[in-house]
């Protein structure tokens, strides 16, 4: 699984080659569903740091050696449960 950054990159990289003069509508349109494809795992995996973070706002208690919340890390579908252990 490719990290944030390197979707992002991707990303970048796609919307750059859709806007070229010389690309086919063929290659465009599989660039471009490529593109929404990647776009919809990264609103995924902002949408499970943002949990992550609402979790660590929450905490009652400074954080501290003793106090340290334990994620799930990332699956290969991108899936976390966004609980603490």
């Amino acid at each position: 699984m490719n990290t944030f950054e390197e979707n992002l990159s991707k990303l970048e990289q796609l919307t750059t080659d859709i806007k070229r003069s010389d690309i086919s509508l063929e290659d465009a349109l599989k660039d471009f569903e490529e593109g929404i494809k990647l776009a919809a795992g990264m609103e995924k995996q902002l949408d499970e740091i943002e949990g992550k973070v609402q979790i660590l706002m929450n905490e009652p208690n400074p954080m501290d050696k003793s106090n340290q919340p334990e994620f799930d890390t990332f699956s290969e579908q991108g899936d976390v449960n966004g609980t603490r252990k």
